[in-house]
Formats: structure tokens, sequence, C-alpha cells
């Protein structure tokens, strides 16, 4: 026999995919709610659980319980970490930019190749769909090259394109790592996501001309809300051509 809280989410799945409950909209009380079905506040809440997982509801502390609005994806274009500006603009993301002056510390050292302690400046930058998170990036760059004119001190926002702009010069070399995984518990909560959902996890190296690593970012996408592309030029001799 199905347990109770189960009956609970079906019959709210039911309402939410037949458009009784809109997406955006927010659901009645916890407590409201529980009275309604007549159970408990923790068999309600486990019912909550199940929807969450599912990727329907939406729990904003301090709010309550949301419909959630299907999520559009975006285009990541390998190769420098471009954002598709079409589908960026589509998506109309805002992001949210902190920065932080840190030293190089356990794995920052290895992939900025810098000694321990080195000053760094680390850009937390959190972009939104309305008032989800959609993605996260941790950006990691030599304090000495930190471009304070564009991203500033504390909290601001910018378009998406902020966080994922090539520097001038463009570096000589972009290394990236791909992985799906599942997310951190400090990325599960960041991002109002199930920790059994799997995340898209880059994380990008660039170097100039000279071997110096000019940024290290560590990229997380929730795996429903991103496409990657990833396209690979063959130079072809001109001597093979004519044989």
């Amino acid at each position: 026999m199905a347990s109770r809280h189960h009956d609970i989410a079906d019959d709210l799945r039911h309402q939410i995919t037949t458009g009784r409950i809109k997406p955006g909209e927010r659901l009645p009380s916890e407590s409201r709610l529980a009275g309604q079905y007549k159970v408990s506040t923790a068999t309600l809440r486990r019912a909550l659980t199940v929807l969450q997982g599912q990727g329907l509801v939406e729990k904003i502390h301090g709010r309550g319980n949301f419909v959630r609005r299907p999520f559009r994806k975006i285009t990541y274009v390998g190769g420098w970490g471009m954002l598709d500006p079409r589908t960026a603009a589509d998506a109309d993301l805002r992001v949210t930019v902190r920065t932080t002056a840190l030293g190089a510390r356990g794995d920052l050292t290895a992939l900025l190749r810098v000694p321990d302690g080195c000053p760094l400046t680390e850009f937390l930058c959190l972009s939104y769909e309305g008032e989800s998170p959609h993605s996260l990036a941790r950006i990691y760059v030599p304090h000495d090259l930190a471009p304070n004119e564009v991203f500033g001190d504390g909290s601001s926002s910018a378009r998406m394109e902020a966080s994922f702009t090539v520097p001038n010069p463009p570096p000589a070399e972009v290394r990236e790592t791909v992985s799906a995984r599942l997310p951190t518990p400090d990325e599960a909560s960041t991002l109002r996501i199930n920790s059994a959902l799997a995340v898209l996890a880059i994380t990008r190296v660039a170097a100039d001309t000279a071997g110096r690593v000019v940024e290290a970012a560590l990229l997380v996408f929730p795996g429903d809300r991103v496409d990657a592309v990833f396209t690979t030029h063959h130079v072809i001799d001109q001597r093979e051509t004519q044989r």
C-alpha cells in the first residue's frame, strides 16, 4: 500500500500538471496543507520533498513553497566558455557577483600554478532566472590581474555574459575538464536543487603566451539547464591536399 505522503504528492502533482496550480504560484502554508489532507506536518513535508526532487516545487527560505517554472536551457560553448548570446538573451538571466580577496590554498595552488598563500581574487557568480538560481561559477584570478574596474567590490548585478568575458588579450591556451556528478551539499543548497540531480561541472584553466595562468574557473550547471557544445577545428596541411 502506498504511503500517505505519496498520495498527497500525487494529488499536488496532478494539480500542477493540469494547470490548476500555476507556475510561480505559492502553495498554501505547510500547516494549512497538512490540515487540508488531515496529516501531520512531517508527513506533508515528505510529500513536498518528493515534488521538490522531481523539480516541480521549490522551497524558498522564509517565503514558502512555490510551483517551479520550467527552466530554459542555455548553451555553454567550449573552447573559452562563452555563452551563446541567443540562449543567454532568451533565458533573461541576471547575475550577482561577489568578490573576495584570499590566498591560494590546496587545489587552487595547483590550478593556478602559484605558491601557497599567493594573493588571488575570487568572483562568486550566481545566475538567476527570475528568483530561482540557475548556475554557479567560482572564478579565481591572480590579484594583479583582477578586473576591479568591471566587477567592483562587494555584491553587484550584471548580465550573464559578464562572468564569461574574454580578457584582452585573450588567453593563448584554455583547458577544460568536464564531468557529470552529483552536487556537493553546498552546491545543492545554493542552487536549490535535489542532491540526486546530476550537475555538469566544468573546470576551466586559461593561460597566456608565457604559460602564466590568468584564470581558473569552477562552473556548476544543473544538468537540466544547460547544453555544452565543443567544436574541434583541424588544420589541413596543404601538401596533403595536393597529393
